[in-house]
């Protein structure tokens, strides 16, 4: 068999693999500049992704007053316009509103017209509700791809990924989703960070409206208070970039 033949699937396979890291890997920059920490270890930023929710997101809110937390919430577009006194009254209670696309799709497989109107489409939703364009931008799923840069810039965006995702939208018990968040605890103990945690969860689903967020919910109520006894302020994304105090 001619060596050729051999090359050709294993280059392709080379390929595929190189660009899925590029498109899905949190700390890659192969697709453009990411914001993957915080810019100090005693920073850790919550955010949430596919609201808002009517069902839940009134009640992440009240959580978070309770224990003066401040978040980040990564809307979806299409939601955003059904909702959008919900957002100004996640906004007003001094949470960052942030772009998530207007549909959720996985950008690895959009073209560049779609990822373009993706964001437009919820830029515009958010600048409506809020009368301000929102700063951040999270990629469903985490995926990118290569005009994903170029359209974000184009809207003034910083790209964001993450460092934890413990998948929440499937926990099957608060206590299942307190242990996956454990990593939040030991990296505030060790001396050796040099940037924080981005943890995302998720006050909605991009499927369907009212989704049921309640292990979220009560993993939160658990873990915050641990937390800032650790020493962490819980930052928006907005904080989680600005130079910290000398």
């Amino acid at each position: 068999m001619n060596d050729s033949f051999i090359a050709i699937p294993a280059a392709l396979a080379a390929a595929f693999g190189l660009a899925a890291y590029a498109g899905r890997y949190p700390d890659s920059e192969i697709f453009g500049p990411a914001i993957t920490h915080t810019n100090s270890p005693r920073k850790l930023a919550i955010t949430f992704d596919d609201g808002p929710n009517p069902t839940m997101t009134p009640k992440l809110l009240d959580l978070l007053d309770r224990h003066k937390a401040r978040a980040t919430f990564f809307v979806i577009g299409q939601y955003a316009r059904q909702h959008p006194d919900l957002l100004r009254e996640t906004a007003a209670r001094g949470h960052v509103i942030g772009n998530h696309t207007d549909s959720h799709p996985n950008l690895f497989w959009s073209s560049g017209s779609q990822t373009r109107d993706e964001l437009h489409r919820c830029q515009d939703a958010i600048a409506t509700a809020l009368n301000a364009p929102p700063r951040f931008f999270r990629p469903p799923f985490g995926w990118r791809n290569p005009w994903l840069a170029a359209a974000a810039r184009d809207l003034n965006l910083q790209v964001v990924t993450w460092t934890l995702l413990p998948g929440d939208w499937r926990a099957e018990t608060d206590d299942w989703l307190v242990r996956r968040l454990d990593p939040i605890s030991a990296h505030a103990r060790s001396s050796r960070a040099t940037g924080g945690d981005i943890l995302c969860l998720h006050d909605g689903n991009h499927r369907a409206q009212n989704a049921d967020r309640t292990h979220t919910l009560a993993a939160l109520d658990q873990c915050l208070p641990r937390w800032r006894e650790r020493g962490l302020e819980f930052v928006t994304m907005n904080e989680a970039v600005s130079t910290p105090a000398s």
